[in-house]
């Protein structure tokens, strides 16, 4: 019988170690290890997580199937990358950025088409591709829940930062509550104890998410949870503004700021400046997203990185190995958001 020991291995002795296998001894994503073992161009992931997934894969015998041994049919030649916007933010521009470089690995092509979740323009997209489409990547500018059209779940279709509840389609998500553990312990890690964070709107996956992992963080930190440091904003720098100034009228205020992204931290940065305080001699300051503001603030923005473009090109291996004869495996990712050491952090 195939049973699994406690660090995650197949303890049956007969059956070939799995990705999967390497992932759970490494304590990482499968989505991480055919990274690393694929040695994907561009990946921004640590040298001490890319040694942790060389050893796991040395310690099972695990030996990877490389990409290039599997093809899509020769007729199928194009993949259609479809977002719901992509003029509020870079999000889905980077994603496509990363679809379109893996695609030209294979020698495919990728198309950009924003819909904004009109079912009939999807529609018309697959018809005017015909025969020549390989498949799809649906992106949404917000990770959310959403309903999977028709015509998105009778092609073969990969959902970016978004996912159907039912699971029908397969989905690559941010790592969103591991990155927000890592921000919180990053301002441990420094000495810090009190810690606020100014999150954004309520009710939205990532907001919900990035709050979960500060108070993991707290918690296994034996750091008690004060609600009264948690503000709401809106994800603009003028809600990281007022509510920094909220924070730092507190009767003990925090030693740090979480914020949920880096245009809360600009604002963050002006307000802290305005009371006189320095970042990060008198308290500690760290992003997420990575924008490209944030190394232009003063003094540059420790942060975490979105990582939609190693998404996008994740995505288009979803849909390449199933052109190509290989499915299975997990119908729903979570790729690592990477912490980017700048200043505002001591």
């Amino acid at each position: 019988m195939d049973t699994k020991t406690n660090d995650g291995r197949r303890g049956s002795g007969h059956l070939k170690p799995t990705m999967m296998d390497v992932a759970s001894r490494a304590g990482v994503s499968q989505a991480t290890v055919s990274l690393v073992l694929n040695d994907s161009p561009g990946v921004r992931l640590s040298d001490t997580t890319r040694e942790r997934v060389r050893e796991a894969a040395d310690e099972l015998g695990y030996q990877l199937v490389r990409r290039g041994q599997r093809k899509p049919p020769a007729d199928q030649t194009l993949i259609a990358f479809i977002a719901d916007e992509i003029a509020t933010d870079p999000w889905m521009a980077l994603a496509f950025d990363g679809a379109r470089e893996k695609a030209l690995q294979y020698g495919l092509t990728a198309c950009l088409t924003v819909t904004r979740g009109d079912p009939e323009a999807e529609a018309m997209v697959f018809n005017q591709m015909g025969e020549q489409l390989l498949g799809v990547i649906y992106g949404t500018i917000l990770t959310r829940r959403m309903e999977p059209s028709q015509a998105l779940l009778d092609h073969n279709t990969v959902l970016l930062n978004c996912y159907d509840a039912k699971r029908r389609l397969p989905s690559v998500l941010p790592g969103e509550l591991v990155g927000g553990r890592v921000a919180t312990e990053r301002l441990i890690q420094a000495g810090r104890q009190r810690i606020g964070l100014i999150n954004g709107q309520e009710g939205l996956d990532a907001s919900r998410d990035r709050l979960k992992g500060y108070r993991q963080a707290l918690s296994s930190n034996d750091i008690p949870f004060d609600a009264d440091l948690v503000k709401w904003g809106n994800w603009e720098p003028s809600s990281g503004y007022e509510m920094t100034r909220v924070l730092m009228t507190m009767n003990n205020p925090p030693d740090a700021i979480f914020c949920a992204n880096d245009m809360m931290a600009v604002g963050c940065f002006d307000a802290l400046r305005e009371i006189g305080l320095r970042v990060p001699q008198d308290i500690s300051v760290i992003g997420f997203d990575d924008r490209e503001i944030a190394q232009f603030t003063r003094p540059p923005l420790t942060t975490l990185v979105l990582p939609h473009f190693e998404m996008g090109e994740i995505a288009a291996e979803f849909l390449i190995d199933a052109a190509g004869g290989l499915k299975g495996g997990p119908t729903q990712i979570k790729v690592e958001c990477t912490l980017v050491e700048r200043h505002s952090v001591d």
